[in-house]
């Protein structure tokens, strides 16, 4: 087996670790880190809860010689004080020979920066091993870092023949228990969720992960006409006239993703300007003839469309 073979096995155990943080780092990235040394797993460690421990400094805080080991890590190791110190630091500090990365980390404080250091210490740094697979695995955080705004999930459910609500006014139920609690599950894995106006009259959603567990999305109500005055403290309560507002608004407060629940104005309206980055839809076994069209599916990269029956 070669040595980037033995690289890829290593870095994929780091994406499977990082992903136990979903829902509990934001803002931070989703890291996993893996110790290897005489050809063993000698450490292992994934960052836990925002403002805790990065992954690397919890694999490296273990008993254990590590000097001259090679470090596994799915984004580049922090250079700087934030809520922990700096683990490009602590990787020098144990001895580590050699340290093995995923993704360069685009946030500007990091950047080249833990490399640098690491490199400056005399450790060999290989990089981009399975760079896709980790972009993907931190599509919320590097959306966020690059595009300045967060990763947007547009989410809808829909009759078979593709209405949203039939002609008559009132709630209406599309979707079934199951894809309820998967709906309720997805809000536990992001940061935020929206809907507008009438969607909160008419329906006066909770919009929280009361069926699955988990944190519930902070609640968002996009008012562009400012018709509501009854809205819980809770909420965010947006009264931008543009979604780019809406989007420097966001950044501001550090929310990575957000879920767009509509209604059928307000998703139209991202899709008008393009602001999405991955569309889920709830299939409905009935058919209903007539009423609120859904919308129509947007142009969309390989794998971010879910239909969910």
């Amino acid at each position: 087996m070669t040595q980037e073979e033995i690289d890829i096995i290593y870095m994929r155990r780091c994406l499977q670790l990082a992903m136990n943080g979903l829902g509990r780092v934001r803002p931070n990235p989703l890291v996993g880190c893996v110790i290897v040394k005489d050809g063993q797993i000698v450490s292992e460690g994934y960052h836990q809860e925002y403002g805790h421990n990065h992954a690397e400094r919890n694999a490296l805080l273990r008993e254990g010689d590590f000097r001259g080991a090679t470090l596994y890590v799915s984004l580049e190791p922090c250079s700087h004080y934030g809520k922990t110190p700096p683990c490009a630091d602590l990787v020098v500090e144990k001895g580590i020979g050699r340290v093995v990365c995923c993704n360069d980390d685009p946030n500007p404080l990091v950047s080249g920066r833990g490399f640098e250091k690491l490199q400056k210490a005399g450790i060999a740094v290989t990089s981009h091993v399975l760079e896709r697979e980790g972009r993907e695995l931190n599509r919320r955080f590097f959306t966020f870092m690059e595009k300045q705004r967060p990763y947007i999930i547009l989410k809808w459910a829909e009759s078979s023949d593709g209405f949203m609500a039939p002609e008559s006014k009132g709630r209406y139920w599309i979707s079934n228990q199951r894809q309820t609690i998967i709906s309720h599950r997805m809000r536990t894995q992001e940061a935020a969720i929206l809907v507008g106006s009438q969607t909160y009259l008419d329906d006066q959603p909770q919009l929280t992960a009361r069926l699955y567990g988990g944190d519930n999305p902070l609640p968002i109500v996009l008012d562009r006409r400012g018709r509501l005055h009854d809205v819980p403290e809770h909420w965010l309560h947006l009264r931008c006239q543009t979604l780019a507002e809406v989007m420097r608004l966001l950044f501001e407060r550090k929310i990575q993703s957000l879920i767009v629940e509509g209604g059928r104005k307000v998703l139209d309206a991202f899709i008008a300007e393009g602001l999405y980055d991955e569309v889920v839809v709830f299939k409905g076994k009935q058919s209903l003839g007539a009423g609120l069209e859904a919308p129509a599916l947007p142009p969309l990269p390989e794998g971010r469309l879910s239909i969910i029956c």
